[in-house]
């Protein structure tokens, strides 16, 4: 149409601005055009098995899958899967390294969410997938009546790595584990303090999971449901992260009532907000005082992503938690969660709490050989220098961009090691992400204005460098796109 030819005409513009070519539309076209083609490349899996990449590759075309066609898979998941989740029109079918392969319409994915944050060892990963063959050709399951020996050795590397823990209880996943964590705190105020009534305090922007007790934990009414119904009232009040006033009138309101602080060390689903040391400190102190107990929940944060094994290593110098809770890369994408408790709150007894699957052969198999791939191969280390690379990176096309376009476009970059948020001057982190993805770079939004990057701890510098090469490219398309639009508004 005439309208949308004339927007073209005007993000073709900007584009040529954005690169120093004044309005001449064409030649941006023509720059557009070879942007294209330089970065419509392959990509080469390294020796190791990590990918590394090898050249500006966009997105590389593989034959396509002759079985199926991303149309059909559509039309199965409309027919028989619930729709719990929108998804993107993709359908990964292989991985190696930090790559990601969608077969079915032949292309390849430089992966930086990792399952969310999940899957630290990458794809394919040879250790993982030597020790979990080992172990289920041997025994891959059975119940916590008796003893597991790798579910041991996984508690013991847990608890000697952890300050202040002394034990754990394992589960499936995050939201179980801060389900096991709610429970020990509501346990030790009622039988160790006697409170009658007791609240858990929770802070604005948190995320905690989606069952009914960690969804009533998070703050944010948008996970409630419809009026709330999926919220369990009272049990929870919430306070502004890193406000050390706020949490204090939150102790106020609930004086004597207060059962624990359940608190992520760097918010993720809230917009990746690193937590404040002297805030934490401040939370410490607060807990102490009244015979509560600090929880952490490094569901996302831990098991190396923050350059520390645990992000509240960070923020908690001085005095331990109380308890902890970790899942996702524990496992490194095998299902596996954890929740770790200090003595004085290790109060949970035969039929208190329990689970089918937590802690079997098969998932603990899966921890161990994360465990010995954090220990042994710089997993921590390489986390916090290829973060540093991140943020250095993003920061340079923060101020590259700026002198050249009318107006900022992002805001803020923070974060702690693998775990780092890009805060758009927009509310447009969905259309940024999909930007991303049609450049061959799979990240994650993280709110309306917020892109997180959660790359496997294996990722290489060459793969950070790539993956700037993708963002700095689908940000200049995404001014091209969003001034087009203010353009014609203005028409």
């Amino acid at each position: 149409s005439g309208a949308a030819a004339g927007e073209a005409r005007r993000g073709e513009a900007r584009l040529g601005r954005s690169f120093g070519l004044g309005d001449d539309s064409t030649m941006a076209g023509l720059v557009f055009l070879a942007l294209l083609a330089v970065s419509v490349r392959g990509f080469v899996a390294s020796p190791r098995g990590s990918a590394s990449v090898k050249s500006a590759a966009l997105v590389e075309q593989t034959t396509a899958s002759p079985l199926t066609s991303q149309e059909a898979i559509e039309k199965q998941f409309e027919s028989v899967v619930q729709t719990t989740y929108g998804r993107y029109p993709v359908t990964m079918t292989r991985g190696s390294g930090c790559m990601l392969y969608d077969d079915v319409a032949g292309k390849t994915y430089l992966d930086f969410v990792a399952g969310i944050a999940t899957c630290c060892l990458g794809h394919g990963d040879s250790r993982l997938a030597a020790a979990v063959t080992d172990q289920i050709g041997r025994v891959h399951h059975v119940s916590n009546l008796y003893y597991i020996p790798e579910q041991g050795a996984l508690a013991e590397w847990l608890v000697s790595k952890t300050r202040g823990m002394s034990r754990a209880f394992f589960c499936n996943s995050g939201g179980e584990a801060n389900e096991a964590a709610i429970k020990v705190a509501l346990k030790h105020a009622t039988v160790e303090r006697a409170v009658e009534n007791p609240v858990i305090l929770t802070a604005h922007g948190s995320f905690h999971g989606r069952t009914l007790a960690t969804i009533s934990a998070t703050a944010q009414p948008k996970y409630h449901g419809p009026s709330g119904c999926w919220k369990i009232d009272g049990l929870f009040d919430h306070f502004d992260y890193n406000d050390l006033a706020s949490a204090t009138a939150a102790f106020a309101r609930h004086a004597g009532r207060v059962a624990a602080v359940l608190i992520e060390p760097i918010q993720g689903e809230g917009g990746v907000v690193p937590g404040d040391p002297a805030f934490f400190a401040g939370l410490r102190d607060l807990c102490d005082a009244e015979g509560a107990l600090l929880m952490i929940d490094e569901v996302q944060a831990g098991v190396g992503r923050t350059g520390k094994l645990w992000g509240h290593d960070h923020v908690l110098l001085d005095k331990p938690a109380d308890v902890v809770t970790c899942a996702k890369a524990l496992g490194g994408g095998v299902p596996l969660g954890a929740m770790l408790a200090a003595d004085h709150c290790d109060l949970f007894k035969p039929g208190d709490h329990a689970t089918t699957y937590g802690g079997n052969p098969l998932a603990c198999a899966a921890g161990l050989a994360v465990a010995r791939a954090i220990d042994d191969d710089g997993l921590i280390d390489n986390a916090r220098a290829r973060g540093d690379q991140l943020r250095a990176g993003l920061v340079k096309i923060q101020q590259k961009m700026r002198p050249t376009h009318d107006y900022d476009l992002i805001a803020d970059v923070r974060g702690r090691g693998l775990l780092v948020g890009v805060e758009l001057a927009s509310p447009n982190a969905a259309k940024f992400v999909a930007l991303c993805a049609d450049f061959g770079l799979l990240v994650v939004p993280a709110g309306p204005s917020v892109v997180r990057f959660v790359p496997p701890l294996v990722v290489t510098a060459d793969e950070i460098d790539h993956a700037l090469e993708f963002i700095e490219n689908a940000m200049t398309y995404l001014y091209c796109l969003l001034g087009a639009a203010d353009d014609a508004a203005d028409d």
